[in-house]
């Protein structure tokens, strides 16, 4: 027998108060959905089942007409809840909010016996795995003559909603959501723009987004800082107000000039969103059809040697941090040299195993096997698809490993800082180091060639780098190098970690 279970979000909107209501339809062991329903109430509105046993066991009797209670009757009273309900709505008062949430609560028993009639009619050895959102999605905009049509009094879906659906069902890693999370705002910025600047009607509409929509929000992109500018007073209130429906913190943002890279970033998460939305049929419209999103270019890659790395590896620190010049002291003094002593054995340790910042921060004494690091990179699939990295350890990695451990209180290979602060670490450990020598470094936002040292633009990546440079550098094969880094077979990431250089191509031609 298939059923229902109903859920409340956490997520309170700020200005209405209500919260979304959660469905789980499940059958037996192999059928299982959840799915947001698009439906939101009062959270008073939402009566939690009582859980008998686990109340009896604390000593609260609970009287046998009560089957469920709101969160605050359950507190008062010390029963325990389970963590499904049922929308109960007894205002003898009916105000425009109690009516609302009335309304919602009919379409909620209206939905639920769609979902079961929908399933009945189901083939259940062939449901797709969005079966059910395309359900719901298609109750709130019903297909008629091939354009979507909305239900009386039913507020169209806004496309931040379905930004945070999309976020919802792709389960991104931490760093890819927190990139798509900028394109929102940039979206709803732009939005802003356009109604408070612009004086124009402008609201983003999945079904009716033109080519023409999207070229001008790249203009706005390429011009955001310029305008923000000419027009200070607008942009006040612009980078302030954000719709309700983008459910994170703002702050109050910088902006900045954007490089060509950052826009064709943008344009590939924009284009990935909309082919999402055609794909699970919440629109007919394709608006990137004919456009071109461009190439991301990269400079040479930038990356210490295995001898620099054996320097910052083996440097007295507190000595050379004595002989720096007074500027060089004052940039170097953010952190205590105790800790960038300690960031120096982690950052080493990362040029010898060669995983993203991300990754090495959640590592522990369980990923290392008889001197072999194990892992699952963070990234998802939509980025490179998931390899599981093998990597030696040689005798300085372990050395490090053991020197750390049991320092960590939450049991990790090394006591980590915030990534921020560790590339400001990094910065100032080869500073101090004396590894500053003068390199040449893309302009992301101008796209021009920089001499700058090479100390100043170090971060945690460069260890990334150092590693699969020095590996390629030493077999050759990408194939073996990307087994220890991550990358796929193919990776065009590949290309940006390591330079064939002229070394490379005069011990090739003495090959031949």
């Amino acid at each position: 027998m298939a059923n229902i279970d109903l859920k409340l979000s956490s997520k309170e909107d700020k200005v209405t108060h209500r919260s979304e209501i959660l469905i789980r339809f499940y059958q037996g062991q192999k059928i299982d959905y959840r799915v947001k329903s698009g439906l939101f109430v009062e959270p008073r509105h939402f009566r939690y089942f009582v859980n008998r046993n686990a109340s009896k066991k604390q000593g609260v009797v609970v009287p046998d007409k009560v089957t469920s209670v709101t969160k605050e009757e359950a507190k008062a009273k010390g029963y325990a809840i389970t963590t499904r309900g049922e929308v109960v709505i007894t205002d003898r008062l009916i105000t425009p909010e109690v009516k609302f949430d009335k309304e919602q609560a009919r379409l909620l028993g209206e939905l639920q016996t769609t979902i079961m009639d929908a399933f009945v009619a189901a083939d259940k050895s062939n449901l797709s795995e969005d079966w059910l959102d395309k359900i719901v999605y298609r109750f709130h905009h019903p297909l008629g003559t091939g354009k979507v049509k909305r239900q009386r009094g039913k507020k169209r879906v806004s496309m931040y909603e379905l930004a945070e659906e999309y976020l919802d069902k792709k389960r991104f890693s931490y760093d890819h959501t927190k990139a798509f999370r900028v394109l929102v705002r940039d979206l709803a910025r732009y939005e802003a723009f356009k109604k408070k600047v612009l004086q124009e009607k402008f609201t983003w509409n999945i079904d009716k987004m033109t080519r023409k929509d999207i070229e001008d929000f790249e203009d706005y992109l390429r011009n955001e800082k310029t305008l923000s500018e000419k027009y200070p007073k607008q942009f006040e209130s612009i980078l302030e107000e954000y719709p309700a429906e983008i459910n994170v913190v703002h702050t109050m943002v910088k902006l900045q000039d954007r490089g060509e890279n950052t826009i064709v970033k943008l344009k590939k998460k924009f284009k990935a969103f909309m082919q999402w939305l055609y794909e699970t049929e919440r629109t007919t419209n394709r608006p990137f059809d004919g456009i071109k999103i461009g190439v991301e270019k990269y400079g040479t890659p930038i990356y210490i040697t295995k001898e620099e790395r054996n320097v910052v590896a083996e440097t007295d620190m507190l000595a050379m941090f004595e002989k720096l010049e007074d500027e060089d002291k004052k940039a170097c003094s953010k952190l205590p040299l105790k800790t960038l002593e300690t960031q120096r054995d982690i950052f080493v340790f990362q040029c010898l195993v060669g995983c993203r910042v991300g990754d090495l921060m959640r590592l522990t004494s369980q990923n290392i096997t008889q001197g072999i690091l194990e892992y699952v990179p963070s990234k998802t699939a939509d980025e490179d698809a998931p390899v599981k990295p093998r990597i030696p350890l040689n005798p300085c990695a372990l050395k490090l490993v053991k020197k750390y451990e049991g320092v960590d209180k939450d049991r990790r290979l090394f006591p980590f800082i915030s990534p921020q602060k560790y590339n400001d670490a990094i910065k100032a450990i080869l500073l101090i180091c004396g590894i500053t020598r003068i390199v040449q470094v893309r302009n992301s936002t101008t796209g021009e060639n920089e001499m700058k040292r090479i100390c100043d633009v170090a971060s945690s990546h460069m260890a990334r780098r150092t590693f699969v440079g020095a590996a390629y550098k030493a077999v050759r094969d990408p194939n073996i190098v990307g087994k220890m880094s991550g990358h796929v077979e193919g990776s065009r990431a590949f290309n940006r970690y390591r330079q064939i250089d002229d070394d490379i191509l005069k011990e090739t031609i003495s090959c031949i």
